[in-house]
């Protein structure tokens, strides 16, 4: 019996000896408490981890290492433990941290396991420092947030990038349109250059041989009798004469419009009086028997452009009277509205094909049938300009061999 025992105590001892040893080695903070908290045992790690000499921690409450912001509520935890004891980690997801002797916190990662023994209750805490993971973590964390600000950085410059290359093709795309512009007009420039000779060749030689021609003519009739053969000559020299103002009035306007140099002036003025004065001055280009009828319905005063206007009605009336015949009345009627003034000029003349109504606003366009008849091909264009600077309308209606209407709107200021 006494080897037996002496042997059962040997072994004991071994066993002590070799849990003895795994505490003092052990990697891990070891504290083991009682069910009053208070701390019964602490290995060397724990001793180190929290920097107390070798005995100092024994017998003092386990709230000693815990930060004071958390003591209080920690000894609530700890008697909620004590009634349900199992084996467990400490804080799930929360952060924990521990009081140093000398007050310093640091993070730590805490699991429990009760024991029991013929003296009472115990737990066992294992306690690791977790300051290098922590910053680790908090290294890749920062890391992490560092590649954000160099990504959202990149994605702003890209971003950027990205709107300067737009506006640089934007402007490169303007700067096309431009030149295109440029060339276009440069392009109708040359064509109205190439037009105006083929007219002028054309349009010029006629009428400069007739005033030529009548001229020489008028130096033979030299006795009184032949007066009226003077003056029939004279008066083809006048016409002649007032073609060829036409033609080089029609050119000019065309000029200014192009440059801008023609604004829109509405001034107040008396539109029956204005009408009534510019028929009398129409007479001397009507031809034989030809009269201009006019008429007005309304107010009128009117606020409009009276230069721009006056161009406008003698282009028109001009229109006319050149393409009606002889001993045809031409009309023209102006209407005062709430809001506008309305003109109709109509004629009796030979009237505009159906198939080129639609062209006849157009720079240099002639109507097919217009044969003979002196002209650019720039009045109605001319006119189309005027109106749309006063911001008005103009259109047509036109039957052939039985005249033309125009009708003109125009806003009263």
């Amino acid at each position: 019996m006494l080897e037996v025992f002496i042997q059962q105590t040997q072994a004991m001892r071994r066993h002590v000896e070799m849990l003895d040893a795994l505490f003092k080695s052990a990697t891990e903070g070891i504290i083991v408490v009682d069910s009053w908290g208070i701390i019964q045992l602490a290995n060397p790690k724990a001793q180190e981890l929290f920097r107390y000499e070798d005995g100092e921690l024994v017998g003092k409450k386990i709230e000693l290492l815990i930060p004071q912001r958390y003591a209080h509520k920690h000894v609530d935890h700890r008697m909620n433990y004590a009634q349900h004891p199992k084996a467990r980690s400490m804080g799930g997801n929360l952060d924990l941290y521990a009081k140093r002797k000398d007050n310093t916190e640091f993070p730590v990662e805490i699991s429990l396991s009760p024991c029991s023994t013929s003296d009472g209750d115990y737990v066992v805490s294992f306690i690791i420092d977790i300051s290098p993971r922590k910053k680790q973590a908090e290294a890749l964390l920062e890391a992490h947030r560092q590649i954000q600000l160099l990504n959202t950085d990149l994605e702003e410059r890209v971003q950027l990038r990205t709107r300067e290359l737009a506006q640089a093709l934007e402007e490169i795309e303007q700067s096309k349109q431009e030149v295109m512009r440029a060339l276009e007009k440069e392009r109708q420039l040359n064509d109205m250059k190439t037009k105006f000779v083929t007219i002028a060749s054309h349009e010029f030689r006629t009428p400069l041989a007739t005033i030529l021609s009548s001229a020489s003519l008028i130096g033979r009739y030299i006795n009184a009798d032949e007066d009226e053969k003077r003056q029939k000559h004279v008066q083809r020299i006048k016409s002649t004469v007032n073609n060829l103002t036409e033609i080089l009035n029609d050119f000019l306007s065309l000029g200014k419009l192009e440059e801008g140099q023609i604004r829109n002036v509405p001034v107040v003025f008396n539109l029956s009086e204005f009408c009534q004065e510019l028929v009398e001055e129409m007479r001397s280009v009507c031809k034989e028997n030809q009269q201009i009828q006019y008429i007005h319905e309304g107010n009128v005063d009117v606020c409009i452009d009276r230069h721009l206007l006056k161009n406008v009605l003698i282009n028109l009336l001009s229109n006319a009277t050149k393409y009606s015949e002889a001993g045809k009345n031409i009309f023209l009627r102006t209407y005062k509205k709430e809001n506008s003034i309305e003109f109709e000029v109509q004629d009796q003349g030979i009237g505009i094909p159906e198939q080129d109504q639609s062209y006849v606003f157009d720079r240099f366009f002639r109507a097919h049938n217009s044969g003979t008849i002196q002209g650019t091909g720039l009045g109605l264009n001319i006119v189309m300009k005027y109106i749309q600077l006063m911001q008005g309308e103009i259109r047509l209606e036109s039957q052939l061999n039985r005249g033309t209407t125009v009708y003109v709107e125009i806003p009263n200021c």
